[in-house]
């Protein structure tokens, strides 16, 4: 009767790992916590590594999972990552699965068959099941089923679990050969008729800070654009977001990136606050934002909506309680969520090292990257 250990590879900020905790508010909806409890995370971007280390009561380690040595990390019941998905993603030209970042799945596999948790959640984009027709999901889920795994997939619609954006993301769940259940993915909570519209997390369309309007250059280059172009993929209040993506801090006019129209007869257009970008991300208002605007951009591009993962975590939750013969979820206000409000000294250079990140104790041995 325990709640089951979790480590988490590429971590990012910690969408996936605040859906997987649970115990969050989102849009008034409580997502209570959930019988999982994270005791190892790690990514190599630093800064990344700085906000989730601002949020979480678990510090994660800053590395590059290919050097760490995963025999000494601590031993885990569940296994979470959203490994890179640049060389996947729909809005990349090259897909070069060549690419470095296409291999990082591997990791994945190593860490598999060195630590053999009982289950594992993967997840990364849409694209990743039609490119070169299907072959690199199917060589990626039989490299972790040569690993001991029992491997689906479903391709899941944040839309459809209350994110209110447009977000299909690839969900792999492996089970243990000798574990003898079957993972049911969560169905769907709405259908388009009751989608959560942007106008729930945007109060409004005007607001004062002149550095998120475009200019009116930027205005008459989009009218000015040829029709096979986009032209500033503004959104309507009424209906849920396109895609948050990554490098919304380098958004233009003509780019695929959603945008607001605050005011037609002026012509005034603006991007999405680092704070809008992540409530529409489905990250609660008290989930602390990296200090650089760039950065949180592409952290919150980046994440797992937590509100998604929250139901995967769930559904994964009572497959195991019934098992195992798991202990219930434990009470939301009770456990605070592991979000921390304090612990200052995550965000002050340590002393030995001279960054922001602490030198992790044992069991989490491994070199910090600058």
């Amino acid at each position: 009767m325990r709640t089951l250990k979790v480590a988490s590879l590429f971590c990012g900020c910690g969408g996936a790992d605040l859906g997987m905790l649970g115990g969050f508010k989102f849009l008034g909806k409580e997502y209570p916590r959930l019988g999982f409890d994270i005791v190892y995370a790690v990514n190599f971007d630093r800064h990344a590594v700085e906000t989730y280390n601002s949020n979480f009561c678990h510090p994660a380690v800053c590395a590059d999972v290919t050097e760490v040595d995963f025999s000494v990390t601590p031993d885990v019941d569940v296994m979470i990552g959203g490994f890179p998905c640049q060389s996947f993603s729909t809005v990349n030209p090259t897909k070069d699965t060549n690419d470095d970042r296409a291999n990082l799945y591997r990791q994945i596999a190593r860490f598999l068959r060195e630590k053999q948790p009982k289950y594992f959640i993967c997840e990364n984009v849409k694209g990743l099941i039609t490119l070169q027709k299907g072959s690199i999901i199917r060589k990626i889920t039989d490299e972790f089923r040569t690993a001991g795994y029992n491997v689906e997939y479903q391709l899941m619609k944040a839309v459809e679990f209350g994110v209110p954006q447009r977000r299909e993301r690839v969900i792999i769940i492996g089970i243990r050969n000798d574990m003898h259940f079957t993972y049911e993915f969560p169905h769907p909570l709405l259908d388009e008729a009751s989608y959560v519209p942007l106008g729930k997390v945007i109060p409004s369309l005007a607001i004062p800070e002149k550095k998120y309007y475009f200019s009116e250059r930027a205005v008459q280059g989009m009218k000015n654009a040829k029709n096979n172009m986009k032209r500033g993929l503004w959104q309507r209040l009424d209906g849920p977001c396109l895609t948050i993506t990554a490098h919304l801090a380098k958004t233009s006019m003509n780019s695929r990136d959603p945008i607001l129209l605050v005011d037609p007869e002026k012509e005034l257009y603006r991007r999405f606050t680092p704070r809008e970008a992540a409530r529409i991300q489905s990250f609660p208002d008290d989930f602390a934002l990296h200090s650089s605007e760039a950065k949180s951009y592409k952290q919150i591009g980046n994440a797992v909506p937590p509100v998604m993962m929250w139901y995967v975590a769930q559904a994964l939750e009572k497959a195991a309680s019934e098992e195992a013969d798991l202990p219930k979820p434990r009470n939301a206000a009770a456990s605070q969520r592991h979000i921390r409000q304090e612990y200052s000294y995550i965000m002050q250079p340590d002393a030995a090292t001279g960054t922001l990140f602490r030198e992790p104790e044992a069991p989490y041995f491994t070199e910090m990257h600058e």
